[in-house]
């Protein structure tokens, strides 16, 4: 941005009519949160006023009276875009974009590229942007202490409404509705409030909590103004606004998942009507129908719409367009997403883009804006991987490719470093990327990418490199790589390539000294060492030149954080490691050429000391709470003794409160565990450092020293720190850098809330003793954006800060003019080094797994080793083989010597021990072979134990196939595998909750009933109390008489008959109970029936395959029985044939006799010959293997043809040569016994005659050998066949059966499908039915506690008619009030309770109709499976027009006998069923006769009930129970009190008579004394009328007396006269008052209670007194006599 565009905002601010307010400055204090009431005259806010931006926007943090300036720094650019925040990008115009950077508001010119900035207000960050639909305003929603909504005009950038009491403590999303003019915005942690507001008047509408999770957007619907949508971490939200009498009212309902996983939702879209289709974080879109899932799109074969999250975004000529992370834009058919619906078992709805856009490689879509001219298909889109692109989407010929129109750095900024030598800076992240950045120019010169993200950075010094153009850049595999910066303008040749950029980063060496990620690069102060650190515990040193060679590396207690090496002041070069977990190391620099093992880097000479940091903090706190409480010790104790001056009691009370304060523990000792972290730190003094830490001991540096004490280990030891300086506002927010300015003046401090603080410092303060006053800007995002990298430039005129937000800022020291007049030339670009354009690029370290620099090396040193081991094995090996060769020469030689020459071999034996030696050394070998050969051996043996099984087993699972001899027939056996179960759905559990439920119910009802019992009695017991109060006197036991004692004795026995006389009823009624069915009753064999064929169907079907399998298996035992047979029978018949060759020997030619055909055996009925080899065989398998290796190795291409196909065409070969060699011996043996009977001599006769009877045994010897094997050959044939036909039976049954169980199978599988939902809805329907019996139950024990709540009312109602006194009454009417407030609550609990038995019974209804449809579908299901059934065609009966019909589906199978049998079953039924109208009829006669008599039982039962309430009420008062009355024994304690009773009666009568005379005595003398008193006072009536007569005549005759003397004289005489009737009348009236209340006394103390219904008499009127006759008159004479 331009100054003058960072100017022109507050200017143009300031040129307005502005409208300020005394509280737009305190934007951190808390506002009163306004709603305007319905019908409230609200005032108007003016259209035409705007705030002041200069007096709204935050400002620096400035200690106060320091002189720090507060525009020390001033904010020149902005190079970082937070592409990770959720949508994060506006359209204001067609040219200007908005978005948010920490705590700024930057808008970018696209095609300018400046920008223009606005700050936050309340200095905690922006949490959210919203435009109006208008483009003329746009909203900036606040984070902080109670942010606000600020609402700017635009373009004039002019604040115009401030909105204030949305949330607490941030927003996280807000949006105008249709029309703008409403305002909803929804609160982040912890109340996530949704408020609706009237933004032109600054009002609150309406607001709520919305949900208490995350919101990621709110959304007005564009269809409908009274609906809004919200969603986030794992929600949806749709909300409908009412408007109520009281104003709007906001209703929402959640939107539940169902089926579907819950997930985060990031987009939605609303279609017209009323659906919403909305994201997952899978890449799949869900339909939203009301607040449930409809469905769940995908693409085909169940692939996902994208890949990772997916929002979709717009809707538009029936078109639905979504993005995802995978970087693709798809457009959808909206009319097929309304129509979806589930098919089948899948609750996924498939189908294929219309379009489709991808945008790039690594691009990740996370929002979008459309541009704003009409019809324009132009969008803007944020890429979270750093990017800003323009799309587009009219998917047309003509559209134009996706262009990027700017790129920034995405996720933490990880590395930062400037320039010694130019107004240069080099950034990197984890995106893969280093840039480097012109600050002054506000420019990015170049980006370059690698395989790996980048961790860290730094800039190589000066005297390192004199350009200035090398760059150290550490990456998370461990790779370290040189960049060098130049400008390629100035290499030779640079003019005909002219190159586009005038910066590029070239790789001058890349090496991996970790395994690591590198987290910290360091020159030394003499730019000679290179030192880098990584998270693996490793520092690497390097020498530094033309190629960085390695020196060693060093161990240390944790992960590098940071590395400092000393600056020149020190007298020696160290470096300081510091390790995350609280270690700090130093180490000497390492001599460059000193190696000192070849074997390995690591350096075990290098002199280190170490520190372990141990935390201070609780001890610093509570030291400070020591001298808190000390200052307001000393400052009480001044305070008394000025005051025990002036009051010295007060002083002990000071004693006291100042010994109870000592009492106050103080904040204890604690470390924390895990340790704190480091944050940062760096050297002070030789040996000195000041370390930040986070977590616990935060808010404080710590200065600490290394200990000249080493020689404990590293790991267990604890180091303290010797001074602290306090860091105010940071116990929460530790400082994550530092770093100083050129001259140490300054100090700049990142912080982890993303601000930055300066502290000016004095020049050589090390102890920081300076570090007081501090300038402070909230820059970055206070959440997120932790502040880790601060630099100062070259000349310090700028600072650049980084953090984990992504942004990166630079500031001046210098306002924009003047620096532009400091700043004269243009940023100077490193020039190439000389030849640079000839060197060949470096070679890089691209894969991640390569080997580090030590391990490289160590496997090199192990190869080395290895290779030397094989030279002097083949060195020896090569003497072995010649001394061999020499040893045979001799042998040789000896052997051709004579033999009486030739050496022995025991004299060839130079030593016999020689010879033990190598026979043991031998039998050694051959044990450790068979030991290493051991597994190898057990393996091959249980190899070949499982080819043997396999071998055994195969036999079932081939097919053998035995033919016959003389025919075609065959018979093969079936193919058996292994034998497995039948997969069966699990077996239901069944089990019964109704007896259990039962017991539950009374268990839970019986201890409410108790206790309502007890507290019954205790309130009764409290209300006599209340009431009567009466006054118990101990008294000594009264004795009883005979009859008393006699009339307790019958009590008791006639308890003791009640008492079994309940219980004997009791009993009766709970067999009668128990003995009665539930209403879902059923009958136990029922049950079982149900029970045993659900655990029983899988093993029906076990059995059934079973069954198959033992027939099939017993066919193959007789079918391979006759394999075996003819086997033999093969045997035999070749010596059989042997045996008649031989016979025919002896015979003549025309005597011989063809032999019979000779049965063979083929290959398919011996299979198990194939497994049978000789040692030939093995032998030419392994000839042939080593000559099929040997044509491999010499490159020879044969066909390929398998060694075992080869064996078999040589056997075959063999086999064929010996049958040929067979023939033509036995043709030789022919031709050699025709050649005798040719060569014959003549014979005699006897000779003939026996030749004669030898040619006779011999023929018939010849008939019976071949008569046997014609016969054996045809029972074998008979046999064969009779087991073919017996076969092909088998085979009709066992397809039957095969049919069978495929058709049970279908049938169990149907019940497998629909037994889940079966069992959710029949858990559904015992969920209900427990609820129902549950709401039975509390509505049972709430009625009853009503009724009798209700009876107290009552009781308490009647007592407080009869009671007068005051005090009683009003404890009377507090409990009735308490009785009625009961009463209330439980009736509003009964109500309730009747609501939710309807809803559950409503919910039980229609889960019963699901259960009932279910069932009609199964069965339906069942009755379409098709059964396969075998007919002969002499079987059809089923006929149309006289043939058969071609569809057989309207037919019936049956046969004859199952005919007859239904034919039968049918006239059963149809006896039955009369049989069973005929009951039915009967039951339900005595169904109606049952009910009346029950009616009339209920109608009597209350009847009588009235009658016993009515009994009872009018004997005891009360309703009691007449169960405990009945069991009640004579009380003993009961007669005598009633005794005593008695006696106490007769004797206050006795007192009564006496009280009742003395009244009437004492009331007649009353009387006597009222009528003296009357009469006094009518003769002082007449005395005072004459006096005045006579006053009225003396007045008139001495008028000439003095007035004063005679009124003085008379009023002495009246008052003398009033007087004593005054203590007249008070005398009477004290006694009237006295005979009162003995009267009141006397006439209570006869104890009697007179009954509820009878009515109390009238209270007596007092008899009149004569004082008060005479009070009365002396009244009405007063004023006269004062007259």
């Amino acid at each position: 941005m331009s100054d003058e565009d960072s100017r022109s905002v507050g200017e143009q601010a300031e040129n307005t009519s502005t409208f300020t307010l005394e509280d737009t400055e305190g934007c951190d204090t808390e506002p009163s949160e306004v709603q305007q009431e319905p019908g409230a005259i609200s005032k108007e806010f003016p259209a035409d006023k705007y705030y002041n931006y200069e007096e709204l926007h935050s400002r620096p943090t400035i200690t106060p009276d320091s002189e720090i300036p507060e525009n020390l720094l001033h904010f020149s650019h902005s190079f970082g875009y937070d592409s990770r925040r959720r949508s994060n990008l506006k359209l204001l115009d067609e040219t200007t974009l908005m978005f948010i950077a920490g705590n700024l508001l930057v808008l970018l010119d696209v095609s300018t590229k400046q920008q223009r900035y606005l700050r936050s207000c309340s200095g905690g960050g922006i949490g959210a942007l919203a435009v109006h639909p208008t483009r003329e305003f746009f909203t900036v929603a606040e984070k902080g202490n109670h942010p606000i909504i600020v609402v700017y005009e635009y373009p004039s950038l002019r604040p115009c409404r401030v909105l204030r009491g949305g949330t607490k403590c941030k927003f996280s999303c807000v949006d105008f509705n249709l029309d703008g003019s409403l305002l909803a915005s929804v609160g982040g942690a912890p109340d996530y409030r949704l408020t609706l507001w009237n933004w032109r008047q600054e009002e609150v509408m309406q607001s709520c909590k919305g949900i208490s999770q995350e919101v990621y957007r709110v959304s007005f619907s564009p269809y409908d103004p009274e609906r809004l949508t919200s969603s986030g971490s794992g929600h949806i939200k749709f909300w409908k606004i009412a408007t109520t009498f009281t104003g709007l009212k906001l209703q929402g309902v959640m939107g539940h998942f169902g089926k579907t996983a819950a997930t985060d939702i990031e987009g939605y879209v609303e279609l017209p009507d009323g659906k919403v289709v909305s994201g997952t974080e899978w890449g799949n879109l869900l339909l939203w129908e009301g607040n449930t899932v409809r469905v769940e799109i995908c693409q085909k074969e169940e692939r996902n719409c994208h890949v990772g999250m997916v929002q979709p975004f717009n809707l538009e000529d029936g078109q639905l367009m979504t993005f995802g992370a995978d970087g693709a834009v798809r457009v959808w058919d909206l009319e097929r997403i309304n129509t979806a619906n589930i098919s089948g078992t899948s609750s996924r709805f498939e189908m294929e883009p219309i379009n489709e856009l991808v945008v790039g490689h690594n691009v990740w879509l996370s929002s979008v804006v459309r541009s704003s001219l009409p019809d324009s298909y132009i969008w803007f889109v944020q890429d979270s991987n750093g990017a800003i692109w323009k799309l587009d989407l009219s998917f047309t010929n003509m559209a134009a490719d996706p262009e990027c129109l700017f790129s920034f750095h995405s996720g933490a900024i990880q590395g930062l470093d400037v320039s010694k030598k130019s107004h240069l800076m080099a950034t990197t992240t984890l995106d893969r990327s280093v840039r480097v950045f012109d600050f002054v120019a506000n420019r990015e010169l170049i980006t370059t990418r690698f395989n790996q993200g980048g961790t860290t950075l730094g800039w190589a010094p000066p005297m390192v490199n004199q350009s200035g153009g090398l760059l150290v850049t550490g990456f998370e595999d461990g790779v370290v790589r040189l960049l060098e910066l130049y400008n390629p303008q100035r290499l030779q040749g640079a003019a005909e390539r002219s190159p586009e950029t005038d910066a590029q980063l070239r790789l001058r060496q890349a090496f991996k000294p970790h395994n690591a990620p590198v987290s910290a690069v360091a020159y030394d102060r003499s730019g000679e060492i290179l030192a880098t650190g990584s998270s693996d515990c490793t520092v690497w040193f390097f020498t530094v030149g033309e190629w960085y060679n390695p020196i060693g590396y060093i161990h240390v207690p944790g992960p590098v954080k940071a590395l400092d090496w000393s600056p020149n002041s020190h007298s020696k070069s160290r470096l300081l490691i510091l390790c995350h977990n609280g270690h700090v190391v130093e180490v000497y620099s390492p001599d460059p050429g000193a190696q000192e093992s070849s074997k390995t880097f690591k350096l075990h000479n290098l002199p280190r000391r170490s520190f372990r940091f141990k935390s201070i903090k609780s001890r610093i706190k509570r030291e400070e709470e020591v001298k808190k409480r000390q200052g307001a010790k000393e400052k009480k104790m001044k305070e008394r003794a000025e005051r025990f001056k002036e009051i010295r009691e007060e002083g002990i009370v000071f004693l006291e409160e100042e010994e109870e304060e000592e009492k106050k523990d103080l904040p204890a000792i604690c470390f924390p565990n895990p340790p704190s972290p480091v944050c940062c730190g760096f050297y002070s003094q030789p040996g000195q450092f000041w370390l930040s830490m986070g977590g616990f001991d935060a808010g404080f540096l710590y200065h600490c020293k290394l200990s000249e004490d080493q020689d404990e280990d590293p790991l267990q030891r604890q180091d303290e720190p010797f001074a602290f300086r306090h860091i105010s506002d940071a116990d929460d927010n530790p400082i994550c850098s530092m770093t100083f300015s050129s001259d140490r003046q300054l100090l700049l401090c990142g912080m982890q809330s993303g601000s930055i603080r300066v502290y000016p410092l004095q020049p050589g303060d090390h102890s920081l003793t300076s570090m007081q006053a501090y300038w402070a800007l909230n820059v970055h995002d206070n959440e997120y954006g932790h502040l880790r990298h601060v630099r100062c430039s070259l000349d310090d005129l700028f600072v650049l800060t980084a953090g984990d937000d992504g942004n990166i800022f630079c500031f001046c020291l210098l306002p924009p003019e003047e620096l532009q007049k400091t700043l004269g030339t243009k940023t100077k670009i490193p020039s190439p080094r000389v030849g640079l354009e000839n060197e060949a690029l470096a070679r890089d370290i691209e894969d991640p797994t390569a080997y580090c620099i030590e391990t490289a090396k160590k496997k090199m040193e192990k190869d080395n080793l290895r290779r030397e081991a094989e030279l002097k094995e083949a060195e020896t090996q090569r003497r072995l083989v010649e001394l061999r060769r020499r040893f045979k020469q001799v042998l040789n030689d000896n052997q051709s010597l004579p033999e009486h020459i030739q050496l022995k071999p025991e004299e060839l034996l130079l030593d016999r021990r020689f010879y033990e030696q190598a026979e043991k050394l031998k039998a050694r070998k051959v044990m450790e072979v068979r030991k290493q050969m051991a597994w190898e051996q057990e393996r091959c043996s249980i190899a070949l134990r499982k080819l043997q099984e396999w071998s055994e087993g195969s036999l079932q699972a081939d097919i053998i196939t035995v033919v016959a001899i003389r025919s075609d027939h065959r018979v093969s056996t079936y193919r058996l595998p292994a034998f497995r179960w039948a997969s069966t759905p699990n077996k239901p559990q069944i089990i019964n909750h109704r007896n259990g439920d039962r017991e539950s119910g009374q268990e839970r009802r019986k201890p409410r009933a108790d206790p309502s019992k007890d507290s019954q009695q205790t309130e009764d017991q409290c209300l006599e109390e209340v009431v009567l109060q009466p006054t118990v006197v101990a008294k000594a036991r009264v004795k009883l008489g005979d009859r008393q004692e006699e009339k307790l004795r019958k009590a008791a026995e006639k308890a003791q008959q009640a008492r079994a006389k309940i219980e004997r009823r009791k009993q009766e009624w709970a067999q009668i109970y128990a003995e009665k069915p539930e209403e879902d009753y059923m009958d136990p064999e029922d049950v079982q029936a149900i029970f045993e064929a659900k655990e029983n169907l899988g093993e029906f079907i076990k059995g059934k395959q079973l069954r198959i399998h033992e027939q099939q298996s017993k066919m193959n035992r007789r079918i391979v029985a006759l394999r075996d047979s003819k086997v033999r029978l093969v045997s035999w018949m070749a010596a059989q044939a042997q045996r008649l060759q031989e016979v025919q020997r002896g015979l003549p030619a025309h005597r011989r006799q063809p032999p019979p055909t000779l049965a063979t055996l083929l290959p398919e009925e011996t299979l198990e010959r194939k497994l049978q080899v000789s040692q030939a065989t093995l032998e030419r398998y392994r000839t042939l293997r080593e000559q099929r290796i040997k044509c491999v190795d010499q490159g020879e291409q044969e066909e390929a043809v398998s060694l075992l196909e080869q064996l078999e065409k040589e056997m075959k070969l063999e086999e064929e040569e010996d049958k040929e060699k067979g023939e033509d011996g036995s043709s030789t043996v022919s031709a050699g016994t025709r050649y005798d009977q040719e060569t014959q001599v003549e014979l005699s006769e006897l000779e003939v005659e026996l030749q004669m009877e030898d040619e006779i045994r011999m023929l018939h010897e010849q008939n019976c050998l071949r008569q046997q094997m014609e016969s054996s050959v045809c029972q074998f044939d008979t046999d064969l066949l009779q087991l073919y036909r017996h076969k092909l039976h088998l085979d009709s049954q066992m397809k039957l059966d095969d049919l069978q169980l495929l058709t049970l199978f279908q049938e169990m599988m149907l019940l497998k499908q629909f037994e889940k939902r079966e069992g959710e809805l029949q858990e559904r329907l015992n969920v209900c039915i427990q609820e129902e019996k549950n709401i039975s139950l509390k509505l049972e024990e709430y009625n009853e506690l009503l009724e009798l709540k209700r009876s107290n009312i009552a009781k308490l109602q009647e007592r407080e008619s009869s009671l007068q006194l005051r005090e009683r009454r009003l404890d009377l009417e507090e409990l009735l009030a308490e009785e009625k407030s009961i009463a209330k609550s439980l009736k509003k609990e009964i109500d309730m309770l009747i609501k939710k038995d309807k809803l559950v019974r409503t919910s039980r209804q229609s889960v019963e109709t699901d259960l009932e449809l279910i069932n009609q579908e199964k069965q339906l299901k069942m009755d379409e499976l098709d059964v396969v059934v075998p007919l002969r065609l002499d079987q059809i009966a089923f006929l149309s027009n006289g043939s058969m019909p071609s569809d057989l589906r309207e037919a019936s199978v049956l046969n004859r006998t199952e005919l007859h049998r239904l034919q039968q079953l049918k006239l059963q039924l149809e006896a039955e069923n009369i049989e069973q109208k005929d009951l039915l009829r009967q039951a339900q006669l005595q169904r109606n006769r049952l009910v009346r008599e029950a009616k009339h039982k209920v109608t009597r039962i209350q009847e009588l009930e009235l009658e016993s309430n009515e009994l009872q009420m009018k004997k005891f008062g009360r309703l009691v129970d007449l169960e405990a009355l009945h069991m009640l024994t004579g009380s003993r304690r009961l007669e005598e009190l009633k005794q005593e009773k008695r006696l106490l009666e007769a004797a206050q009568a006795k007192e009564i008579r006496h009280w009742d005379v003395k009244i009437e005595e004492a009331l007649e003398a009353s009387t006597e004394a009222m009528k003296t008193h009357n009469e006094l006072l009518y003769k002082l009536s007449t005395l005072y009328e004459e006096k005045m007569e006579l006053e009225i005549k003396i007045n008139a005759r001495q008028k000439k007396l003095g007035r004063q003397q005679f009124q003085d004289h008379r009023r002495r005489v009246n008052q003398d006269a009033i007087q004593q009737l005054q203590e007249l009348l008070k005398k009477q009236s004290q006694q009237a008052e006295a005979l009162q209340k003995r009267i009141s006394l006397l006439s209570s103390r006869g104890g009697h209670v007179l009954p509820h219904n009878c009515a109390r008499l009238a209270p007596m009127t007092p008899l009149p007194t004569p004082t008060s006759d005479k009070s009365i008159q002396g009244a009405s004479n007063w004023p006269e006599l004062h007259q």
